[in-house]
């Protein structure tokens, strides 16, 4: 009587350069997303205020400010669900390449946004509509980013694969304070208002 065969786990089968290239891709694309995400949270605080939402009390322009970062915490599950449906029909590589170029073209365009003073209301409306896309591009990046890693681990190291994409959070606060520290250390408070707090976002190269 023939013995049972033993399933194999199909990740097993993975070859090793395919499978360090789906970490690599998810750990650097993690630092990606939250580098840009977190780098708004540190503008709202210290120039989306007057220049996007000036108002005759400063408090009320802070609040506003900070409110358009907050509002991409809302909008992050319904970026999950989208993204995630899509990684199952065109594969997690091409999605996480969605969701890295969206969040890139928001932040990049944030940097070339005409300011209140310029448009108008139309400033912290564009503002606050990039934000959002920013949020939808983050809970697309932040869960197919784990499952491809995931998916390419070997089977008794998938806790230790899944955990690398979640430092990405740590290194992109990290790298986005250094960023705005680097720019305030460069320029003087009247030139980090006019267009230095641009340049740490519009001037990241993308793939």
């Amino acid at each position: 009587m023939a013995s049972p065969s033993i399933p194999v786990d199909k990740s097993d089968l993975v070859p090793k350069s395919e499978r360090y290239r789906a970490l690599i891709a998810s750990a650097v694309g993690s630092v990606i997303e939250w580098y840009d995400y977190f780098l708004y949270g540190t503008m709202a605080a210290i120039v989306f205020g007057p220049l996007f939402f000036p108002s005759e009390d400063p408090v009320i322009s802070q609040i506003l400010s900070l409110t358009s970062f907050a509002l991409a915490f809302l909008v992050r599950p319904i970026g999950g669900v989208l993204f995630s449906h899509m990684g199952d029909k065109v594969g997690r590589k091409i999605t996480l390449i969605i969701t890295l170029s969206l969040m890139g073209i928001a932040t990049i365009a944030m940097g070339l946004l005409p300011t209140y003073a310029s448009i108008g209301i139309a400033a912290p409306i564009l503002l606050t509509v990039l934000r959002l896309i920013q949020g939808l591009a983050l809970g697309g990046e932040w869960g197919g980013g784990l499952l491809l890693a995931v998916e390419y681990s070997p089977s008794h190291r998938r806790g230790f694969y899944g955990a690398i994409p979640q430092t990405g959070a740590l290194a992109g606060l990290a790298l986005g304070n250094l960023a705005v520290t680097g720019s305030l250390a460069i320029f003087d408070e009247e030139a980090f208002l006019s267009y230095g707090w641009r340049i740490p976002g519009s001037s990241q190269s993308r793939v």
